[in-house]
Protein backbone atom coordinates (compact mmCIF):
# COMPACT_ATOMS: atom_id res chain seq x y z
CA UNK A 1 0.00 0.00 0.00
CA UNK A 2 0.73 3.27 -0.51
CA UNK A 3 0.26 6.29 1.57
CA UNK A 4 -1.60 7.76 -1.75
CA UNK A 5 -4.67 4.96 -0.63
CA UNK A 6 -4.21 5.31 3.21
CA UNK A 7 -5.28 8.99 2.43
CA UNK A 8 -7.99 8.18 0.19
CA UNK A 9 -9.69 6.11 2.16
CA UNK A 10 -9.70 8.82 4.91
CA UNK A 11 -11.05 11.76 2.19
CA UNK A 12 -13.27 8.73 1.08
CA UNK A 13 -14.66 8.83 4.51
CA UNK A 14 -14.85 12.53 4.68
CA UNK A 15 -13.11 15.68 3.14
CA UNK A 16 -10.78 16.87 5.11
CA UNK A 17 -7.92 19.60 5.22
CA UNK A 18 -4.54 18.42 5.41
CA UNK A 19 -3.94 19.52 9.07
CA UNK A 20 -7.51 17.29 9.49
CA UNK A 21 -6.02 14.35 7.97
CA UNK A 22 -2.84 14.39 9.88
CA UNK A 23 -4.57 13.94 12.73
CA UNK A 24 -6.45 11.40 11.43
CA UNK A 25 -3.41 9.47 11.05
CA UNK A 26 -2.01 10.84 14.88
CA UNK A 27 -5.38 9.35 16.43
CA UNK A 28 -6.62 6.45 13.91
CA UNK A 29 -4.98 5.33 10.81
CA UNK A 30 -1.82 5.65 12.56
CA UNK A 31 -3.09 2.29 13.75
CA UNK A 32 -2.15 0.59 10.34
CA UNK A 33 -0.16 3.20 9.00
CA UNK A 34 1.92 5.74 9.73
CA UNK A 35 2.74 9.20 8.21
CA UNK A 36 4.45 12.06 9.30
CA UNK A 37 2.64 15.43 8.96
CA UNK A 38 5.02 16.97 6.25
CA UNK A 39 4.52 13.60 4.09
CA UNK A 40 1.09 13.60 3.96
CA UNK A 41 1.31 17.48 2.72
CA UNK A 42 3.97 16.62 0.24
CA UNK A 43 1.42 13.65 -0.84
CA UNK A 44 -1.71 15.63 -1.46
CA UNK A 45 -0.10 17.85 -3.46
CA UNK A 46 0.92 14.92 -5.87
CA UNK A 47 -2.60 13.33 -5.91
CA UNK A 48 -3.85 16.59 -6.57
CA UNK A 49 -1.25 17.11 -9.39
CA UNK A 50 -2.71 13.77 -10.42
CA UNK A 51 -6.02 14.50 -10.35
CA UNK A 52 -7.18 12.61 -7.63
CA UNK A 53 -7.89 14.41 -5.34
CA UNK A 54 -9.39 18.64 -5.61
CA UNK A 55 -8.34 21.58 -3.32
CA UNK A 56 -11.21 24.07 -2.48
CA UNK A 57 -9.95 27.12 -0.54
CA UNK A 58 -11.47 28.07 2.19
CA UNK A 59 -10.87 31.78 4.00
CA UNK A 60 -11.63 31.81 7.52
CA UNK A 61 -11.47 35.30 9.76
CA UNK A 62 -8.52 36.20 11.05
CA UNK A 63 -6.33 33.06 9.86
CA UNK A 64 -5.00 31.83 6.75
CA UNK A 65 -7.28 30.49 4.16
CA UNK A 66 -7.15 27.02 4.14
CA UNK A 67 -7.47 23.97 1.68
CA UNK A 68 -10.40 21.26 2.35
CA UNK A 69 -9.45 17.89 0.08
CA UNK A 70 -12.02 15.78 -1.26
CA UNK A 71 -11.34 13.12 -3.59
CA UNK A 72 -12.22 13.15 -7.55
CA UNK A 73 -13.94 10.75 -9.26
CA UNK A 74 -10.65 9.40 -10.33
CA UNK A 75 -9.30 8.82 -7.21
CA UNK A 76 -12.50 7.24 -6.35
CA UNK A 77 -11.69 5.15 -9.52
CA UNK A 78 -8.34 4.88 -7.65
CA UNK A 79 -9.54 3.47 -4.67
CA UNK A 80 -12.16 1.12 -6.39
CA UNK A 81 -9.23 -0.52 -8.78
CA UNK A 82 -6.76 -0.79 -5.64
CA UNK A 83 -9.06 -2.15 -3.32
CA UNK A 84 -10.04 -4.76 -5.67
CA UNK A 85 -6.46 -5.57 -5.94
CA UNK A 86 -4.72 -8.53 -3.91
CA UNK A 87 -2.80 -7.53 -1.18
CA UNK A 88 0.39 -9.73 -0.10
CA UNK A 89 1.15 -10.89 3.40
CA UNK A 90 3.49 -8.08 4.93
CA UNK A 91 6.67 -9.90 6.17
CA UNK A 92 7.34 -9.39 10.04
CA UNK A 93 10.52 -7.99 10.65
CA UNK A 94 11.60 -7.32 14.40
CA UNK A 95 14.51 -5.94 15.80
CA UNK A 96 13.25 -7.20 19.28
CA UNK A 97 12.90 -10.82 18.02
CA UNK A 98 16.40 -11.00 17.04
CA UNK A 99 17.26 -9.65 20.21
CA UNK A 100 15.43 -12.52 22.15
CA UNK A 101 16.91 -15.17 19.70
CA UNK A 102 20.59 -13.64 20.65
CA UNK A 103 20.15 -13.00 24.31
CA UNK A 104 21.89 -16.11 25.36
CA UNK A 105 25.58 -14.58 23.69
CA UNK A 106 24.55 -11.48 25.70
CA UNK A 107 22.57 -9.81 28.52
CA UNK A 108 19.48 -11.74 28.91
CA UNK A 109 18.38 -9.54 31.76
CA UNK A 110 19.00 -6.31 29.47
CA UNK A 111 17.37 -7.93 26.65
CA UNK A 112 14.29 -9.18 29.52
CA UNK A 113 14.42 -5.02 30.44
CA UNK A 114 13.91 -4.50 26.60
CA UNK A 115 10.65 -6.68 26.35
CA UNK A 116 9.68 -5.33 29.64
CA UNK A 117 9.58 -1.83 28.08
CA UNK A 118 8.32 -2.99 24.84
CA UNK A 119 5.22 -4.99 27.16
CA UNK A 120 4.35 -1.32 28.55
CA UNK A 121 4.19 0.46 25.20
CA UNK A 122 2.07 -2.19 23.86
CA UNK A 123 -0.23 -2.12 27.10
CA UNK A 124 -0.34 1.42 26.54
CA UNK A 125 -1.34 1.58 22.90
CA UNK A 126 -3.98 -1.46 24.21
CA UNK A 127 -5.72 0.44 26.52
CA UNK A 128 -6.33 3.47 23.73
CA UNK A 129 -7.63 1.49 21.37
CA UNK A 130 -10.17 -0.36 23.99
CA UNK A 131 -10.98 3.30 24.69
CA UNK A 132 -11.56 4.24 21.45
CA UNK A 133 -13.44 1.22 20.67
CA UNK A 134 -15.68 2.21 23.79
CA UNK A 135 -16.22 5.47 23.02
CA UNK A 136 -17.13 5.46 19.07
CA UNK A 137 -18.24 2.03 18.93
CA UNK A 138 -20.38 1.39 21.92
CA UNK A 139 -22.48 -1.36 20.17
CA UNK A 140 -20.96 -3.15 17.57
CA UNK A 141 -23.62 -5.16 16.48
CA UNK A 142 -25.40 -2.07 14.98
CA UNK A 143 -22.43 -1.11 12.54
CA UNK A 144 -22.73 -0.98 8.94
CA UNK A 145 -20.82 0.19 6.03
CA UNK A 146 -17.97 2.11 6.82
CA UNK A 147 -18.27 2.49 10.26
CA UNK A 148 -18.30 -1.16 10.60
CA UNK A 149 -14.93 -1.12 8.96
CA UNK A 150 -13.43 1.17 10.90
CA UNK A 151 -14.23 -1.03 14.11
CA UNK A 152 -13.11 -3.97 12.27
CA UNK A 153 -10.11 -2.37 11.79
CA UNK A 154 -9.94 -1.62 15.60
CA UNK A 155 -10.39 -5.07 16.91
CA UNK A 156 -7.76 -6.11 14.53
CA UNK A 157 -5.15 -3.49 16.25
CA UNK A 158 -6.45 -4.87 19.46
CA UNK A 159 -6.22 -8.25 18.72
CA UNK A 160 -2.26 -8.06 17.76
CA UNK A 161 -1.36 -6.09 21.15
CA UNK A 162 -3.18 -8.43 22.80
CA UNK A 163 -1.36 -11.20 21.17
CA UNK A 164 1.76 -8.88 21.38
CA UNK A 165 1.39 -9.08 25.34
CA UNK A 166 0.75 -12.56 25.75
CA UNK A 167 4.26 -12.72 23.64
CA UNK A 168 6.00 -10.48 25.77
CA UNK A 169 4.63 -12.32 29.11
CA UNK A 170 5.79 -15.66 27.99
CA UNK A 171 9.27 -14.16 26.92
CA UNK A 172 9.53 -12.05 30.29
CA UNK A 173 8.94 -15.48 32.04
CA UNK A 174 11.50 -17.63 30.11
CA UNK A 175 14.22 -15.18 30.48
CA UNK A 176 13.86 -14.78 34.08
CA UNK A 177 12.78 -18.06 35.24
CA UNK A 178 15.72 -19.27 37.51
CA UNK A 179 18.28 -22.24 36.38
CA UNK A 180 17.58 -21.20 32.55
CA UNK A 181 20.28 -21.54 30.18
Amino acid sequence: MALEHAILVSLAEKASTGYDLARRFDKSIGQFWTATHQQIYKVLARMEGSGWVVATHVAQDGRPDKKLYDLTEDGRAELRTWIAQPAEPEAARSDLAVKVRGAAFGDPKAVAAEVRRHRAIHQERLDFYLANEKREFPDPSALRGHRLHQWLVLRGGINLERGMIDWYDEVIAALTRKGKR
